[in-house]
This record gives C-alpha cells, sequence and structure tokens, in this order.
C-alpha cells in the first residue's frame, strides 16, 4: 500500500484525502495540520455562541464536480431558515432537502449583496450604473468618471501592473475612487508595483462592458445569461460557517480510514538523491518525528515548503524566500444596534443593512471590510433577532505595528474606527468582541513573483511532490479553485501522470481573460 503525506487541513489538503481514499482503496492517506482546527482561513471560529467566518467565504462555482461535492457533503435547504420564515421572506429551497431549523447538515442559499462604504454612501460593488450610483456621485463627478472610461476605451494601457489592468476596465477616475486606496491598504503596495495576474484571477472578466451587459440582460431578461464570478446574486452557505463543511469532511476522511494529526508543524520535507520526496519531518509538543512516504501533497505556503526541503539549488531557494505574503486580522463585535439605515428593498431582522461585506473606502481609517454575520446566516448569531455581530477586517504583515498590538489594542482600534465612520455612535455600544489573526492569509504578486514559473518548474522535476491550494501553489485561489487543484492532483496519482500542467492550469481559464494584448498576464 502507498503511503501519502498531505500537509495542511485546509480545503485543498482535506479535499486530497477524501479524493484520494473515496476513489481507492490502495492508499494510505495521513493529514498534517499545524493548528488544532480545520479550514485554513476558510475555518470558522466560535466565541460564546456566535461565530466568525474568516473572510468572508461564498460558495458558489462554475465547476460542476464542485457543485456535486458540496451537495454530498452538505445537502441544499429544503425548508425555509430561521430569518426568512420570522420576515416572511420567500427564499430558494430544494425538494426533499433539509429542513435547517431541524438539521444542522444543510447548504443555506443566501442573497449576495456586497457594497462600497465611500464617503459615507454605499455604492453597489461591482459598481453599477443604476440611478441610486448616479445620485451619489453626483452630476460632476459622474461626467468626469464617463469620460474617463472612453479615454480608457480609446487608449489603452499595455498591462504590467495592477492599476494599468483596472485603469483599463474601469477608466481612471472610477480607479482612483474606488480601487486604489483598497487595494494598497489590502496589499501594503500602491497597485503600480502588483502584478495584473491578481486582477485577472480576481476580478475576471469584468469590466464596465460587462456591467453594462448584466444590466441589460436582467433588463430583458435573457435566459442563460453569462455571469461574472463577481456579479452572483445568490451563493451557497453552511448554516454554520464554512468551517462546518472542513470539520465533517474530516470526519469522512478518518471514517474512510485517514489518519490526522492535529498541532503537527511540518518543518522539513526529505528529498532523495533521485529528486524524489521520500517522507516529511514534523514537530509536535517540542519533539521532532519523522514519517516516510511515496506522495507528498502540500497546501503550506511555498516558501515554508522551499526552505524545509535539502539540496534546492540556490537560483530557485531565493525565488521562494522572496515570496510575499499579506496576514489578516479581525475583530469580532457584537452590537445591540448599528448606524447604517436600511434603504434597500431586502427585509432583514432589525431592519439591518442587507449587506454580507462591505468594502471601506476611506482613506481616514485603516479598516478593509467589515462583515455582518446575521446576513451570512442567522445560525451564525447566538441571538440574531437582537444583536448584530459584525467582523472588522484589517489587513496587515505578521510582526508589523498592527499584528504586534495585544488584542485589546486591536480591537479598540477598529471600535474606535466604527465610531469615526458613525458606524455607531460611540464604544460603549459595544457588548463584546474578540480578536483573531490569519498569518499567510493572501498569497501577494510582487518582488520574487514575477520569476514563479522558474520556481514551478523545477518543483515540477520532483515527481512524486504535487502543489495544492491558495498558499501551496502561491495563487490568490478562490475555494473552489483550491478543491479543483486536489481534484487534478488525485487523477494525477490515481494514473501515475507526471505531467502536473493540469493542476497549475486550474483558475487560468481563456473565458475569463480578455484579448488585451498582454497574454503574458494570464
Amino acid at each position: 500500500m502507498k503511503k501519502v503525506l498531505v500537509i495542511g487541513a485546509g480545503p485543498a489538503g482535506l479535499t486530497a484525502a477524501y479524493e484520494l481514499l473515496d476513489k481507492s482503496k490502495e492508499y494510505e492517506v495521513i493529514v498534517f495540520e499545524e493548528s488544532d482546527t480545520f479550514g485554513g482561513i476558510s475555518r470558522t471560529v466560535e466565541y460564546k455562541g456566535n461565530r466568525m467566518d474568516m473572510g468572508g467565504h461564498r460558495f458558489f462555482s462554475k465547476v460542476p464536480e464542485v457543485n456535486e461535492w458540496w451537495e454530498k457533503m452538505l445537502p441544499t435547504q429544503g425548508a425555509l431558515s430561521k430569518d426568512d420564515i420570522i420576515l416572511g421572506r420567500n427564499g430558494s429551497v430544494k425538494v426533499g432537502g433539509p429542513d435547517p431549523e431541524k438539521i444542522d447538515r444543510v447548504m443555506l442559499r443566501r442573497n449576495r449583496l456586497s457594497r462600497i462604504f465611500f464617503k459615507s454612501k454605499f455604492f453597489d460593488y461591482p459598481v453599477s450604473l443604476k440611478w441610486e450610483t448616479l445620485k451619489n456621485m453626483g452630476l460632476g463627478t459622474t461626467i468626469v468618471v464617463g469620460f474617463s472610461y472612453l479615454k480608457s476605451v480609446i487608449f489603452k494601457r499595455k498591462e504590467y501592473s495592477l492599476e494599468d489592468f483596472y485603469v483599463n476596465r474601469f477608466g481612471k477616475k472610477l480607479y482612483s475612487m474606488f480601487f486604489e486606496n483598497y487595494t494598497e491598504n489590502l496589499w501594503g503596495r500602491h497597485p503600480s508595483q502588483i502584478s495584473p495576474e491578481w486582477g485577472a484571477q480576481r476580478v475576471k472578466g469584468l469590466s464596465i462592458i460587462g456591467i453594462i451587459k448584466d444590466m441589460f440582460g436582467k433588463l430583458f431578461h435573457k435566459k442563460n445569461r453569462k455571469v461574472e464570478t463577481s456579479l452572483i446574486e445568490e451563493f451557497a452557505y453552511p448554516k454554520l460557517g464554512p468551517g462546518q463543511l472542513w470539520e465533517l469532511t474530516a470526519q469522512e476522511v478518518e471514517k474512510k480510514g485517514g489518519k490526522i494529526i492535529k498541532k503537527a508543524k511540518v518543518i522539513g520535507i526529505m528529498k532523495s538523491a533521485d529528486n524524489k520526496v521520500t517522507g516529511i519531518v514534523y514537530e509536535k509538543n517540542g519533539e521532532k518525528v519523522t514519517v516516510e512516504g511515496d506522495y507528498v501533497i502540500s497546501s503550506m505556503p511555498i516558501k515554508d515548503l522551499v526552505a524545509g526541503m535539502n539540496d534546492v539549488p540556490a537560483e530557485y531557494a531565493k525565488i521562494a524566500a522572496g515570496l510575499p505574503y499579506r496576514d489578516y486580522m479581525t475583530v469580532g463585535v457584537l452590537l445591540s444596534h448599528l448606524n447604517l439605515k436600511n434603504e434597500t428593498k431586502i427585509k432583514t431582522l432589525g431592519n439591518i443593512v442587507p449587506d454580507d461585506w462591505v468594502y471601506v473606502h476611506d482613506k481616514n481609517v485603516k479598516m478593509g471590510r467589515f462583515q455582518i454575520y446575521n446576513n451570512w446566516s442567522p445560525y451564525l448569531v447566538k441571538d440574531v433577532e437582537n444583536t448584530i455581530w459584525m467582523g472588522l477586517e484589517y489587513f496587515c504583515n505578521e510582526g508589523d505595528e498592527m499584528w504586534s498590538m495585544t488584542d485589546d489594542e486591536f480591537a479598540h482600534m477598529g471600535i474606535n474606527e466604527m465610531v469615526k465612520m458613525k458606524l455607531i455612535d460611540r464604544s460603549e455600544d459595544v457588548l463584546d468582541y474578540h480578536v483573531e489573526r490569519v498569518k499567510k492569509a493572501y498569497p501577494a504578486y510582487f518582488d520574487t513573483y514575477d520569476q514563479i514559473d522558474e520556481l514551478r518548474n523545477y518543483l515540477d522535476t520532483i515527481p512524486n511532490l504535487f502543489c495544492v491550494g491558495r498558499n501551496g501553489q502561491h495563487r490568490y485561489n478562490n475555494l473552489d479553485h483550491s478543491m479543483c487543484t486536489s481534484f487534478e492532483t488525485v487523477r494525477n496519482i490515481l494514473s501515475g501522470t507526471t505531467d502536473k500542467s493540469n493542476i497549475w492550469n486550474v483558475n487560468t481559464e481563456k473565458e475569463y481573460h480578455e484579448d488585451n494584448g498582454n497574454k503574458e498576464s494570464v
């Protein structure tokens, strides 16, 4: 029996472990997880009966295999959820599906609403061209935006940076209003210093033209209209948050005979003279343990993977060591009320704003986004009818000033920014709070990233090593894409294929990328 060592119990690692055990009885599978929880950044944190979603995770995919997998693990709701019942709202249900009021193992269908908070006003995200948007911008700004966009259409930039990418699709004015400051806040770098590839993966085909097409598609009720990922109006969501899916998957892995070792930090990858990995070294409770294996599937950051590997040529070790990441901090804030008025037609409990998350575009605060967990799932909030449970999100670097704050200092900074933004009247309005930190949450596209293909080519010469997931590929994959890298990896292992191009080609769908004269950015 062949032994497969899986590094990381996040979406990619657990998907790979489950798929191998489900598809074949010929493999012994061991998963090594540094923390004591499952899901990586896609985990759910429970605090006094309230649950936090680290980063916000909408379950939406154009890949049938992914949707079928989710349905198998968490069947779609067959009855209305708590908030829909109380408010008398209509909701999407699947005939024969479980009742979320009675069963936890269920996937909800939720309304998607994300907006930008700019100059104390809400703007749709992606930016729409409806009357409310134009009114909020004002006539003068709207005219400038229109001419700025026309200029970007006539004088296309060569896309050397993320700034070029955004300006080509939205014009310089909209870019400066809704992308420039937020992007710099997120990455700690100006968009002119970031590769356009990040935009190609995250914004995909979205542009002013895409927004107009979608608007007219709705207006004329066009059937089967093609919808960009950023324009989806409904998504699936586990009743108890994204971590619920990965906790269930971990249980299924163990039921199928897999082994999961928690609090096991992988610190070494053993490689033989003939360039094959032979096992890993992990550290637990201060002891180092060596485990031999026939295959290694790694979802750990490439930077750490290569650093722990023996006999890596200096040029590749240097590229890996220079790969940048952005870390993440969030504070869950429990409130009795929120000043923001619900001026939409969407009914909500307590008449709070119906957004899942809101992008903060305010140069006077450090906050990047805030989530309203009540709107993700009513079951994330202990007292959903009387309290508002929010997550204030910040982007930083491990060890910097923000990261080094105590939990209380960080929480008070976030609460004070809420007061400054007039989300609440005073800090005393906060009933409770809880802080979480996530290391290497976002692989970044600058510094040595422009040499990532050289590093990838080197790693591909190691036949029994497979890199999967967001950090495993140093690519800002969505949840479904991370899973797809594991689907492809398992297919390769089962078939004996050593060509790994199918794994790396996930999330590079050609239909998403416009021909902008810079195919290298894809």
